[in-house]
């Protein structure tokens, strides 16, 4: 009984022992290794036991040949006189079974350390970094937008925490980003929603927090879970987080607000895209207007403060830099006017809100004071009339498109949808009920087949938009469909000689070079578009007030008028003249789109944002002006 208690005692101890880790055991095995080269060097050197025809040797010695023979068992061939030999075989005895475990021990430890730092899970020692929690489609444009916008600053970094292999996520981003020019990214394996995982990225540190909504079927839960899990952690910073984040449902609307508070810039992705489909699709090219305001490549939109600005009027404002195009006024408050009443006087402290190459090239110059009475048209254009829009497809922003056309179409105006699933009918049915302007009608039908696209585009439609199938298997597939209606579209208008515009959704950046092929007029990159918004707001939270009102229906604005309402075609002239002429409008231009390029892409479709006010210019019937208005 005794017997079997001590060595239950020993087991229980040994498994103890083990569930220590490795570093424990290494600990342990390293004493008993030195206590037996100990023990060897003391009996050798006490007992007085040495080779043959040579002396005994001290403890230091033979301390020193007992440790070679443990590290090496072939040493003790070469012994001589049978006390010693006896003493150091049983210390190689214990060599073999004790340190070789050591060394084994040694090599595991390492290799279990390479795992974890493969798996991501050491702690980010980065200050003023960017942190990105999450990972999806969105993140390789939203990367691709912050390289470029830090590319002046010293040694930027991005920190990536997401729930996926450390391995593969740097492996993707190395094919889908291969030029990071001085952009330093780091990857961690975690769940953003986590307050350990999170503490590893080291968000008390970081100048921005960028969180990405998954991809299932509950994304805004995550999202707004996430940013309580940093603006809650115990652990977290006295000052206010520069938290920027995307909410899919406007309904969530309220619940996001009160978890992020003035801490939380929200993007909500649907009900853009959904405003952007619509706006666009009665204004062809806008879609590259907010393209261009919205990317780093090119001109951004910008805060100064101008003294010499000052007690003057916004209008004077406008026409007072010549690099740049003045769209607003923010006030000492904070409050943003986009398009605010021209004599708005401009006080101390007020910042203007320009379109610009960068922010170093906003310079102040003396207005332009010549009369171009000559050249201003003063006529207003006409109202818009009824129309008739084809939709083809339907996905879950349909509603919110739906909504929109109809607040920006005249009475009598109609849409038809066609989509191929027999719910669709059931949800016009009931959207019927809070049309204004608006009759909706539904087919249900193939939206790749060709007689039925030839049908209905016999019924004279003067808009077409195509949106992405929502229950497609992949993002991939739903492209797909979309690039089959527009191919056939495209092949009828040739045939037929009928003119239509065209706006179609896709969802994946290089689906969109694949589609350009059909010429259509505008193509909403949805998953680029929410990318480049929540970049821009990643690095300036101040803009967010400014697109806010740049997408809502209230408020002012882009619009793309004819110009042949503002100056005369045909004759050269400068873009000073149009300001001008805008201005008497209560409107402030900030480019054009010249129809000659309308369909090409390697001209931007046609699109001049910010163009230099004193460049020389010959306007066609057919041009557009890009302005802010209010309607």
């Amino acid at each position: 009984m005794k017997d079997s208690l001590f060595f239950k005692t020993v087991r229980y101890k040994f498994d103890e022992l083990m569930s220590r880790g490795v570093i424990a055991l290494i600990g342990w095995l390293g004493l008993i290794s030195l206590a037996l080269v100990g023990v060897a060097a003391i009996v050798i050197s006490i007992i007085g036991i040495g080779q043959e025809g040579e002396d005994a040797p001290g403890f230091i010695e033979a301390a020193w040949l007992s440790l070679m023979r443990t590290l090496d068992p072939g040493t003790m061939g070469g012994d001589t006189g049978w006390g010693f030999r006896i003493v150091m075989l049983m210390v190689t005895l214990g060599g073999i079974f004790i340190v070789s475990t050591l060394i084994g021990l040694l090599s595991s430890g390492i290799s279990s350390k390479v795992d974890d730092l493969r798996k991501g899970r050491s702690f980010v020692i980065e200050k003023g970094h960017i942190l990105i929690l999450g990972w999806s489609e969105k993140i390789f444009p939203i990367i691709s937008e912050l390289i470029v916008a830090n590319e002046n600053q010293a040694s930027p970094k991005i920190v990536i925490l997401g729930d996926k292999d450390k391995v593969e996520m740097e492996d993707e981003l190395r094919v889908r980003i291969p030029d990071r020019k001085n952009m330093k990214i780091i990857c961690r394996s975690g769940n953003p929603i986590d307050y350990n995982d999170l503490q590893i990225v080291n968000p008390n540190d970081a100048k921005a927090i960028t969180i990405l909504a998954p991809e299932d079927d509950s994304p805004d839960i995550t999202v707004i879970k996430c940013i309580l899990a940093i603006t809650n952690n115990p652990e977290r910073k006295k000052e206010k987080y520069h938290i920027t984040a995307e909410i899919s449902n406007i309904k969530n609307k309220d619940i996001a607000n009160l978890v992020g508070g003035d801490e939380a810039s929200l993007v909500y992705s649907d009900d853009l895209i959904s405003r952007v489909i619509a706006q666009t699709c009665k204004q062809s090219g806008l879609s590259i207007v907010y393209t261009e305001l919205l990317d780093f490549d090119g001109d951004e939109i910008y805060f100064q403060e101008e003294p010499a600005l000052v007690g003057k009027a916004y209008k004077d404002a406008l026409a007072s830099f010549e690099k740049s195009s003045v769209i607003g006024v923010q006030s000492t408050s904070g409050e943003c006017k986009v398009n605010p009443p021209m004599d708005t006087v401009i006080a101390k402290g007020d910042k203007v809100i320009a379109v610009s190459k960068d922010d170093d090239t906003i310079k102040y110059s003396e207005p332009k004071r010549t009369d171009y009475k000559d050249l201003i048209v003063t006529k207003t254009g006409e109202k818009n009339e009824a129309g008739k829009i084809l939709i083809f497809s339907w996905n879950d922003m349909g509603k919110d498109i739906v909504r929109e056309l109809d607040n920006y179409s005249s009475k009598g105006s109609i849409i038809k949808i066609v989509d191929e699933y027999p719910e669709t009918p059931i949800v016009i049915n009931e959207l019927k009920h809070h049309m204004k302007n608006t009759n909706l009608e539904c087919v249900q039908s193939d939206t790749t087949e060709r007689e039925t696209i030839e049908t209905l585009v016999a019924e004279d439609f003067n808009h077409i938009i195509i949106l992405c199938d929502s229950d497609a298997h992949d993002i991939k597939h739903a492209d797909a469909k979309a690039l089959v209606t527009l191919l056939h579209l495209r092949d009828i208008s040739n045939k037929t000689g009928k003119e239509f515009s065209i706006v179609s959704e896709m969802l994946d950046i290089r689906d969109k070079e694949l589609a350009e092929v059909t010429k259509a007029d505008d193509f909403i990159v949805s998953n680029r578009l929410v990318s480049l918004l929540m970049s821009q707001l990643t690095e300036n939270r101040n803009l967010k007030t400014v697109f806010d009102d740049l997408f809502d229906a209230d408020g002012s604005e882009i619009y793309l008028k004819p110009v042949s309402d503002y100056v005369k075609t045909g004759i050269e002239t400068d873009f000073y003249a149009v300001l001008q002429s805008a201005a008497q409008k209560n409107q402030t231009a900030f480019g054009y789109r010249l129809n000659r390029y309308s369909k090409d892409a390697s001209k931007a479709y046609g699109v001049v944002v910010n163009p230099k006010k004193s460049d020389k210019i010959k306007f066609e019937d057919g041009d557009k002006l890009v302005v802010l208005s209010e309607d």
